[in-house]
Formats: structure tokens, sequence, C-alpha cells
């Protein structure tokens, strides 16, 4: 049976970006986006859901992200799920998140309006 592991995310920067750099040099980046979802309730009433969501991106894209992007940017990112597991050293317990790792990145307004659309290598072109 086939798997697919894909996630499309349409948000908002939730705090200023860092990019660091692994001993052989590759560019990381760890980036934490809204993303709003909007519902009708039981009583007709309009209810705003906001789910939080940690990405990593690695490479060209991290250096982009880290260049264009700051916190309150709208951004649509697309990846995959990625689950971490590791030993809490404070209290012995096993620990585990889910966070997407982004393959592919599109910059959404900016300056003038204008978008960016990003999927790894090169400057970001304008649309």
């Amino acid at each position: 049976m086939a798997n697919v592991n894909k996630v499309m995310l349409l948000g908002n920067i939730t705090r200023d970006l860092e990019v660091r750099y692994t001993p052989k040099g590759t560019a990381v980046c760890d980036l934490g986006m809204a993303v709003n979802r909007i519902r009708t309730g039981d009583n007709g009433e309009r209810i705003e859901e906001v789910t939080y969501v940690d990405v990593t991106l690695w490479g060209r894209q991290a250096e982009l992200a880290g260049q264009y992007l700051s916190k309150g940017r709208s951004v649509f990112i697309e990846g995959r799920l990625q689950l971490d597991q590791w030993d809490d050293k404070q209290t012995g317990q096993k620990r585990s998140r889910l966070r997407v790792v982004g393959e592919n990145m599109q910059f959404i307004g900016g300056q003038g309006g204008s978008g960016s659309n990003q999927s790894g290598s090169g400057a970001p072109r304008q649309q």
C-alpha cells in the first residue's frame, strides 16, 4: 500500500527567525507558524481556531527564510511531517513532537504586495 506524507500550510510567522549552520556548513532555520481556521459554531457564531506549527527549513530555503521572513509575515510552506523522539534529561521521560520539514516555500505579500516563489534554489522570483 502506498503512503503519502505531505503538508501544506498558509500562515504567519510567530517569531523572528535565526539561521544556524551545521558543522558541515548546511543552513538550518527553525520557525514557528500560526495557521488560522474559521468555522461556524452551533449558534451561528464565528469561531477562529489557531494551530501553532514548528517548521524546519534546510539549505538555501533556510537562508532565504532568514533573509526575507520576519515575525508577522505570511508564508506558504509545503513539506512533510517528521516525528522527533528523545529522552528528557531532567525527568527521564520519553518525549516526542511532530514538526514540518519544509521542502517548498512561497512568500506571500511583502513589499509592494508582490509574492515570491521559492523551491530551493536561486533568488526569489517576482510574480
